[in-house]
């Protein structure tokens, strides 16, 4: 036979029991949101370094076509000198 007492503790533990369970359900939201922040940073550093490996990579190329065209300026004053 069901008591009052039994319904009531019953109760109590379903109460505690979706109350523990919403607890969870939030700490596991604020955990996943603190993953996506950090990921979402650490994607933001990667854009960062790309954009300064392309700059880096672009001024390389400017450097290697003065470093050529100062090549070819010698080697022309080398073939003039060699024919005077």
């Amino acid at each position: 036979m069901i008591t009052s007492e039994s319904l009531a503790e019953s109760n109590d533990n379903l109460i505690g029991f979706i109350a523990s369970s919403v607890e969870k359900l939030r700490d596991d939201v604020a955990s996943v949101r603190a993953e996506m922040v950090t990921k979402s940073a650490f994607e933001a550093a990667i854009t960062a370094v790309r954009g300064d490996i392309e700059q880096v990579h672009l001024r390389l190329n400017t450097m290697e076509h003065s470093v050529s065209s100062r090549f070819e300026q010698v080697e022309t004053e080398l073939s003039r000198l060699r024919s005077a």
